[in-house]
C-alpha cells in the first residue's frame, strides 16, 4: 500500500481536517506539490463522486506515479430538495446574494441558507453531509469511498471550529454543532472523516 496520499486541493479547511485525518488514521497525507501553480479544473459534475473523480484524475496527470486523492464535499437539506449538494461552496454566488460588508464566501453562504430556510416555515430541517474521495494514479482512477453524516440545520450559527456549513450543522446526539466539536473527534464523525476511512479500507485490501 502506498505510504503517502496526495491531496489534491488548496481549501484551507480541508486541508487542516486531511491534516487531522492523517493523525486519526495514523496515515501520511500531503497537499500535492506544486498545486498553487495548476490551474483548477471546471467542476461541473453533476454529483460528489463526478466531481471527485474528475479532480482525481486531473491532477494525478500532474504528478506521475503518485497516488492523489480528490474530493466533493458537500450539505443537502431536505427542505430545500437537496439544495445546496454539489453547489454547497457557491451557493450565495450562484444566487447573487450579498450582504453589505460580508466578504467572506463561508458567512455569505450560511447567511444565505438561514435566509432560504426561513422562508420554509415550519418544515424540517434535517439535513447530511456528504463527501466522495476518488484514488488516481497517472490519470486512472483506482478506487472511491463516500462518507455521509445526518444532522439538523440550526436557525443561528453556533461555534468557532471547522468551516463551511459547520456553524449551522447540528448534531442532535452530541448536543453540538459541527463548529463545536475538536477537530479530532470531527474526523471521527465526519462525512469526511468516514469517506476517508472507508478509502483507507481499501487500500489495505490492495488496490
Amino acid at each position: 500500500m502506498d505510504a503517502t496520499l496526495y491531496v489534491a486541493s488548496g481549501n484551507a479547511g480541508k486541508l487542516r481536517d486531511f491534516a487531522v485525518a492523517a493523525r486519526v488514521f495514523q496515515f501520511d497525507v500531503v497537499p500535492l506539490p506544486g498545486l498553487r501553480d495548476i490551474p483548477a479544473p471546471a467542476e461541473d459534475g453533476l454529483t460528489f463522486e463526478n466531481n471527485a473523480r474528475l479532480k482525481a484524475v486531473y491532477y494525478s496527470g500532474f504528478a506521475p506515479d503518485l497516488l492523489v486523492i480528490g474530493d466533493d464535499s458537500g450539505l443537502e437539506v431536505d427542505a430545500l430538495h437537496g439544495e445546496p449538494g454539489v453547489r454547497s461552496a457557491r451557493f450565495a454566488e450562484d444566487a447573487g446574494f450579498a450582504v453589505d460588508g460580508v466578504t467572506d464566501v463561508d458567512a455569505r453562504n450560511n447567511l444565505y441558507l438561514m435566509q432560504r430556510l426561513g422562508s420554509q416555515g415550519g418544515a424540517s430541517k434535517a439535513a447530511r453531509y456528504r463527501c466522495v474521495i476518488a484514488a488516481a494514479r497517472n490519470r486512472e482512477i483506482l478506487t472511491t469511498a463516500e462518507g455521509s453524516v445526518e444532522g439538523e440545520i440550526l436557525r443561528k450559527p453556533r461555534g468557532s471550529g471547522g468551516f463551511g456549513y459547520d456553524p449551522l450543522f447540528y448534531l442532535p446526539a452530541l448536543g453540538k454543532t459541527m463548529a463545536e466539536i475538536d477537530l479530532e473527534q470531527k474526523q471521527l464523525l465526519s462525512h469526511r472523516g468516514k469517506a476517508f476511512a472507508a478509502l483507507l479500507e481499501k487500500m489495505r485490501h490492495g488496490i
